[in-house]
């Protein structure tokens, strides 16, 4: 048992991929996480497979499609039939610790509707072990904070208002009112160094959240000073939002309904009213949450380099969902453009370094993470599972037959805190989209609304849709057939391999080759 890897699995929050140095941010500074890309392998071209939180952490923990898992939404129920990554890791003999969060609703089928778990966005998925929660709302955090004798305000979110009585709410270039020695940031970290030091040696299993960059965007000090707006690349937008809400009926009703006090704590006003110069401070801000998340890990590291376990442990560092941070007029992670999708992803497997340092440009999606980890610790996927492990391209380049394109969706019905379905006049399950894309051509498809098509060679940031230009038709019908043919590849299949016969029960296993070429 003691030579059984361990495996460090980071999950950020709302860290978009075009943020990695790695990847060409050159004017962040994260030395722990260039330190990560130096020694295991980037993956460029990585999306998840759904946003926002609880969709996109179904989809990474289950290895299952927004189409399978049907947890649509924030707040909409996981059914408790599906498996999971911590249900996976205890077959083979790993008590799966998880710090932070997963926003997963229960499935109410296994409880009562005075369950408190059904009055938070989110609580804790099923098959992992909490050795530091935060949810629910964030009890975790503001109880640790109170134990460290600091003094709790009336409301406890006030913590991520800015320094000093005369602060206004909002874009900011002051510190929040909470030191960095008590940030959320911190507390996760704290939370990770306690779990490692308690093992005495036993191979581990950790899920470390953090639950940065997620807004509120207000960084404690120095992060808050540590980039200067004028070095933060501009927001990629149209002139006038607008202009932008003449493309689709769903974008319109986001650049008219997402407001800024969804990002900056106790702020009014819409997120599209933001100019340049507020939209570059709110991108230093948000750099600044990333260094200290970087210094974070780098704590973390340092322990496992000193206990001589950095070598034997496989990390992973991703996240869940991007953030549009003013691009097309947005904030949050909504709709279908790429900055709300495209994420890090980072793999170092113990003793795997054939291809360190190395950018692979391969299409991955977060469904890959699942298999990943347990084909490397000898377990084994679910049949049903959508994602394929990327142990292979740790030791050489993709083979001809992996996937040729991405495809992500997204559910818009209606939930407590965000009406597009009622302000769109569809039904709850038309709601919905699908993308795929390649290097080339992205294509939405919407259960109810008109579809879009983006020729991404000589439009990359999807300003004009093509979808009804007539000198485009073929290709949207090949894009669509594409879309259409995913899902009915990827349908429900967790027993369609079994078949009755005279003899009895068959099971037909399918070559994983067969199954990644038909992709």
């Amino acid at each position: 048992m003691s030579q059984r890897k361990n495996v460090l699995l980071i999950v950020v929050d709302q860290w978009r991929a075009d943020f990695v140095p790695h990847l060409g941010a050159g004017f962040l500074r994260t030395p722990n996480l260039d330190r990560l890309c130096r020694e295991g392998v980037t993956f460029r071209n990585h999306v998840t497979n759904a946003v926002p939180c609880g969709p996109a952490r179904a989809s990474l923990l289950t290895g299952l499609y927004l189409m399978n898992h049907r947890a649509v939404q924030n707040t909409v129920p996981l059914d408790a039939r599906h498996s999971n990554l911590g249900k996976q890791l205890r077959e083979i003999g790993y008590d799966p610790a998880l710090i932070g969060y997963t926003t997963t609703t229960p499935d109410p089928r296994t409880s009562g509707p005075r369950d408190p778990r059904f009055t938070t966005l989110g609580d804790l998925m099923d098959g992992f072990r909490s050795v530091g929660a935060f949810e629910p709302t964030m009890d975790g955090y503001f109880g640790w904070l109170a134990h460290q004798g600091y003094a709790l305000p009336k409301r406890r979110e006030d913590i991520w208002l800015p320094e000093g009585e005369d602060a206004v709410p909002g874009v900011t270039d002051r510190p929040c009112r909470i030191p960095a020695s008590l940030s959320d940031s911190t507390y996760f970290t704290e939370r990770a160094l306690t779990y490692l030091k308690g093992r005495n040696g036993k191979p581990w299993f950790l899920h470390l959240g953090y639950y940065r960059p997620h807004p509120p965007f207000i960084a404690p000090a120095p992060y808050h000073e540590m980039y200067a707006p004028a070095d933060m690349p501009a927001p990629i937008r149209a002139p006038h939002w607008e202009k932008e809400a003449e493309q689709h009926p769903l974008l319109r009703h986001y650049l008219r309904d997402i407001k800024q006090g969804s990002f900056f704590h106790g702020a009014g006003g819409a997120a599209s009213t933001l100019d340049e110069g507020a939209i570059r401070q709110m991108r230093a801000t948000y750099a600044g949450l990333i260094t200290e998340i970087d210094d974070c890990l780098g704590r973390v590291f340092a322990w496992l380099d000193e206990n001589g376990q950095w070598e034997e442990t496989m990390i992973v560092f991703t996240s869940d969902h991007g953030e549009q941070l003013g691009d097309h007029w947005l904030l949050g992670k909504v709709g279908y453009f790429d900055e709300s999708f495209r994420i890090p992803l980072v793999v170092k497997d113990a003793g795997r370094n054939l291809r360190a340092g190395v950018i692979e440009d391969a299409f991955t999606e977060s469904v890959d993470v699942m298999p990943t980890i347990l084909d490397a610790l000898g377990g084994s996927s679910p049949r049903n599972c959508d994602g394929h492990s990327l142990l292979p391209l740790l030791d050489h380049a993709a083979p001809d037959d992996w996937r040729d394109l991405l495809f992500y969706e997204y559910d818009f019905r209606d939930v407590h805190y965000s009406k597009p379905e009622t302000a769109l006049g569809l039904g709850m399950d038309e709601s919905a989209l699908c993308v795929v894309q390649d290097a080339s051509y992205k294509y939405v498809h919407f259960a109810a609304l008109p579809p879009l098509f983006f020729d991404l060679k000589r439009d990359p940031h999807q300003f004009t849709n093509l979808a009804e230009d007539p000198a485009h038709a073929a290709l949207v019908k090949e894009y669509a057939q594409k879309a259409l043919s995913k899902r009915m590849r990827h349908a429900e299949r967790t027993l369609t391999h079994f078949r009755a016969t005279p003899q009895g029960l068959e099971e037909r296993l399918e070559a994983p080759a067969l199954r990644r070429a038909a992709e």
